[in-house]
């Protein structure tokens, strides 16, 4: 009898420790997209992106007409070059045209380089938030919602992530 009275007792205190446990992992979601492009920080960064664009391009263009009215010099003065002189115009121009072949991929590349830069501080502030809110609010877990596709019951913390952040 006090053999079974300890395992009964040894058994409510067991179950009792298990479901304070499992109540003390508080499981949150949330969309951080949403956060970021709410942020007044991404908005001008994306101004500032497309500004960046826009002069890469417009220094393409000029490139690009700067290297046409090369071409046309070359055809109108061409009947009065040396055919040395003509070999080192056309290798010239062909150097040029090689170098301008690159230039949508370097645009490319300098845009993602830029975009990264700009970004990681965005982001970086956005984490920063979710992680003092999941402290805050003593959340164990706490998702990005687009990743899941099934979850347990969770919470959406972003309008506490919006509060701290001090977006509407």
């Amino acid at each position: 009898m006090k053999k079974a009275f300890t395992l009964v007792v040894l058994a409510i205190v067991l179950f009792a420790a298990g479901n304070r446990a499992q109540a003390q992992n508080k499981i949150g979601h949330i969309s951080l997209s949403d956060i970021i492009l709410a942020m007044p920080e991404a908005k001008k960064a994306d101004t500032a992106l497309q500004q960046f664009r826009e002069a890469l391009v417009q220094s393409a263009q000029d490139k690009s007409a700067a290297f046409d009215d090369a071409v046309a010099k070359f055809y109108k003065d061409s009947a009065t070059m040396t055919s040395s002189v003509k070999e080192v115009k056309r290798k010239s121009l062909q150097d040029q045209m090689q170098a301008m072949q690159g230039e949508d991929q370097r645009i490319q590349q300098e845009l993602q380089k830029k975009q990264q830069e700009m970004s990681e501080p965005i982001q970086k502030k956005a984490l920063d938030a979710v992680t003092a809110v999941a402290k805050e609010n003593g959340y164990s877990y706490v998702f990005v919602k687009e990743a899941l596709l099934v979850a347990p019951p969770s919470d959406d913390i972003a309008p506490l992530v919006r509060k701290k952040l001090g977006l509407k």
